[in-house]
């Protein structure tokens, strides 16, 4: 972290600051300046990321229009390299090319990861590229078994990142996570029928 400035001011600008005096909370966030946000990928990150099959990435182009972008995967699909850079192999998809070009023309991205069954959020702010013809990159970051053709890499340097608090989180349970629950009921409910069923004899 720069010894000048907090590295929360990638997010808290000072016009950010003058609301927050304006409404009460300045105070209670330069305490948390004072401790930093995270800069580097810690094993608690890497570990809420492996989990996630889903974030959203935020680019901006030369013309300061934002656009947002949902990517999926594999859970783990998106994943650290090194203490300051994740990266995911980007597939074929619409053609549209909108966070590529934005990328070209402004380098600062945002990722969002939201666990709603959790109800847990992160936020990290860096920098991407697209990364083209780095085939070990690429096969080092590919899911295994994953149908879709991988092109290239985005590659995200983390510039730093902050958990936010549940509040207002829906809690929401992805289709796959309740098959799951749903078999080991089932297979719960058979053994105990097969039981039940062996002490009548």
């Amino acid at each position: 972290m720069d010894n000048q400035r907090p590295n929360s001011d990638i997010a808290f600008t000072e016009t950010v600051k003058q609301l927050q005096r304006r409404n009460g909370s300045r105070d209670a966030y330069a305490k948390m300046e004072a401790r930093g946000w995270q800069d580097r990928i810690t094993p608690q990150l890497a570990a809420f990321i492996a989990q996630q099959n889903s974030f959203y990435l935020a680019t901006v182009n030369a013309e300061g229009q934002p656009y947002i972008q949902h990517r999926g995967g594999p859970r783990g699909f998106l994943m650290p390299i090194d203490e300051h850079s994740l990266a995911m192999a980007d597939f074929r998809g619409n053609r549209q090319f909108i966070s590529q070009g934005n990328l070209l023309d402004n380098c600062k991205a945002f990722i969002f990861l939201m666990d709603y069954a959790n109800r847990r959020r992160i936020k990290i702010w860096g920098e991407a590229s697209m990364v083209e013809g780095d085939d070990a990159l690429l096969r080092s970051v590919t899911p295994d078994d994953h149908a879709a053709a991988p092109e290239r890499v985005l590659l995200f340097s983390v510039s730093a990142w902050d958990a936010n608090c549940p509040q207002h989180i829906p809690r929401k349970i992805d289709a796959d996570e309740v098959d799951d629950m749903l078999a080991k009921r089932d297979r719960r409910i058979a053994e105990l029928e097969a039981l039940i069923e062996q002490r009548r004899r």
